[in-house]
């Protein structure tokens, strides 16, 4: 099966994620599909970018998403809502 989900970078204790697409046998820092986005927990903002283009195509091919994924993708709509009220 194919999930959508974080792969750990940076080094101790300076996390950096990306977010991949990757078979659910293969180890979390192991191969994958596609990289479809980042996520830097560590930075004033949260930068987070994900190719919603791309996630779309996944989900719609089957794809599983894991939690820690939709709670990125709750948070980037609901900043994005926040910047056009603004």
């Amino acid at each position: 099966m194919v999930k959508i989900r974080l792969s750990r970078l940076g080094t101790k204790k300076r996390p950096f994620y990306q977010v991949v697409i990757a078979d659910n046998r293969c180890p979390r820092n192991g191969k994958f599909i596609e990289k479809i986005g980042f996520f830097n927990p560590i930075s004033s903002n949260n930068n987070i970018s994900i190719d919603m283009k791309r996630l779309q195509y996944w989900i719609k091919n089957g794809a599983m998403i894991s939690d820690r994924i939709k709670n990125l993708i709750k948070n980037l709509s609901t900043d994005a809502k926040l910047q056009r009220n603004d």
